[in-house]
């Protein structure tokens, strides 16, 4: 899913926060091994579909944070935008709303060969897209050479793992070499360069989804394929009205759902008090809450962080950022954020064994300086340029230059801010000639791939261009390997490899903020990734029998 969050407000007045991973299932190592998904649904056992009462169900309305929405599928990037594309759009898999596992989408079964290469998946019967056209495994097919063939398509790579995609996705070789194959309406099979224990989780993310493609090949964002339409998009909020062609129209329960944004955090508190929105999600005044149980609050799979561009030299080379990274008060930098973040990756359980990055020493960095200037020719009189690109409407980023500023001024090292009005910062991130960027990352499965991803030399979401061959060479054995154990000491070593090339500087790990009453909305769990899809959202006969639930 996953999936970048920007937002320009941090927490400061929570000390405790509840973490939940899921621990995700293997296949079976026997041939062909076969999955049916209607045996993993796990949903609470006092909310099943024959419990909820049509007669309590309403539209439900949601406050969001403001920012310009991209709804196309294969672009979108941000965190807000997959939430809503979720419900949007459906393809083989879909997040289980409580463990993130998969579940039953467009796909009812699949099957894995025994060298774990090919992947078959049979579709259900009669699904149609939200305009009665009929979706098939042929629909599947050309969806992902979509994606392949767009343009900045963030996730497009992800798919390198089918025979032929990278190949097709780079202009190498036609669409008839890629290993995506509809066999008939209801047959897809799929073969991989190598087995990738992963490739379920990633399914489930919307930009591998059910689209329908116009005439020029584009998705048709006006026609989709999960439990929700579009009703109405207009600038600063987003009505989406339930799709009654959905394959599981039956078990979606909220017949609206209204998205509007606001900044103001105080009247975002109040709207939720007086019962005018039933979630707040991100921008909140919790002290304006009068009913403080309504807090959720967690940390998620995901890291603030800042990371060097590979372009210019001499910031292009390992020592000389090394020396920067040294000279670092990181306490300093890291004392804004609520779970500060030595390491790239949130450790997973059974996820150990990596050193991050926590020691600051101005003498050390004064000397691995010198050496590196010593090693390319450069005086140690010359003043070296660094450029921090920054939001010009972040104020948290003018902090951080400035901290960084002066740690690195008695290197010799003179940082200058160049800054940008656009909105999503990070999209611009690849036309500018800076050195230093920051990032905020939610994976969008939990697997430490999700991170790494971003600097593998070919990635579409590799914006540092940022390439290793041992650290390629470690990710290539992780992702064939079926033993878990093996798979993350493999990532463990390619992530230690990233952190001692001094290419990231790890700030804090993220966490969510949302105002919710789950005494009278069911269907939302608390989970790794912060999602939470609008499928399974209805509301609850809210028991009055005591006194109100009021701080």
């Amino acid at each position: 899913m996953t999936r970048f969050i920007f937002k320009s407000f941090f927490l400061s007045i929570f000390s405790f926060f509840f973490l939940t991973f899921s621990v995700f299932s293997q296949n079976k190592d026997s041939a062909d091994s076969i999955e049916n998904f209607d045996s993993i649904i796990d949903i609470e056992e006092n909310e099943k579909s024959s419990d909820i009462k049509d007669s309590l169900q309403h539209d439900l309305t949601i406050i969001m944070a403001e920012q310009t929405w991209n709804l196309d599928i294969h672009t979108a990037t941000y965190s807000s935008e997959a939430q809503i594309l979720d419900s949007l759009y459906e393809g083989l898999f879909s997040y289980n709303p409580k463990t993130l596992d998969p579940l039953p989408a467009i796909a009812e079964s699949y099957k894995i060969s025994r060298d774990k290469k090919r992947w078959t998946f049979t579709l259900r019967d009669n699904i149609t897209f939200s305009d009665g056209e009929k979706i098939t495994a042929y629909t599947i097919k050309n969806a992902w050479l979509s994606l392949l063939r767009t343009p900045n398509a963030p996730y497009a790579s992800m798919l390198d793992c089918i025979k032929g995609a990278g190949d097709y996705r780079n202009g190498k070789t036609n669409a008839e070499n890629v290993s995506i194959t509809a066999r008939n309406d209801k047959t897809l099979v799929v073969t991989l360069n190598s087995p990738t224990a992963h490739f379920a989780k990633l399914l489930c993310h919307h930009a591998f989804a059910a689209c329908k493609l116009d005439s020029n090949g584009n998705t048709d964002t006006s026609v989709f394929s999960g439990a929700f339409i579009i009703k109405e998009n207009a600038a600063s909020s987003l009505i989406l009205s339930k799709n009654e062609k959905y394959w599981d129209a039956k078990n979606v329960h909220i017949p609206q759902v209204i998205i509007k944004q606001s900044n103001e955090a105080k009247e975002n508190a109040w709207a939720f008090n007086d019962g005018t929105a039933d979630w707040i999600s991100g921008v909140v005044d919790t002290g304006a809450l009068l009913n403080k149980s309504s807090i959720r609050i967690s940390a998620i799979f995901g890291t603030e962080f800042l990371f060097f561009s590979c372009k210019n030299s001499p910031w292009n080379d390992a020592d000389f950022r090394n020396a920067l990274l040294t000279a670092v008060p990181w306490e300093v930098l890291r004392k804004t954020g609520l779970v500060a973040a030595t390491t790239l990756i949130y450790p997973l359980a059974g996820y150990h064994g990596v050193e991050g990055i926590t020691e600051t020493s101005l003498a050390d960095a004064k000397e691995m300086m010198d050496e590196a200037r010593k090693k390319l020719g450069i005086s140690k009189e010359e003043k070296l340029t660094v450029t921090f690109g920054i939001s010009s409407s972040s104020e948290r980023q003018k902090n951080q230059a400035e901290i960084l500023k002066n740690a690195w001024a008695p290197l010799g090292v003179e940082l200058k801010v160049q800054t940008t009005p656009e909105e999503r910062y990070i999209d611009s991130i690849s036309g500018w000639n800076a050195d230093i960027f920051t990032y905020s990352w939610i994976g969008d499965f939990a697997d430490p791939i999700a991170f790494l991803e971003l600097f593998k030399a070919d990635s579409t979401l590799n914006p540092s261009k940022w390439k290793d061959s041992k650290f390629e060479e470690l990710i290539q054995k992780a992702n064939e390997t079926t033993d878990n154990a093996e798979h993350y000491k493999l990532l463990a070593q390619a992530e230690q490899l990233l952190l001692d090339s001094g290419e990231v500087m790890p700030v804090t790990h993220s966490i969510s903020l949302h105002a919710l009453n789950l005494q009278q909305v069911g269907g939302w769990y608390i989970n790794a990734l912060d999602i939470h899809p609008y499928k399974y959202l209805h509301f609850k006969e809210v028991k009055t029998e005591g006194a109100p639930n009021v701080i």
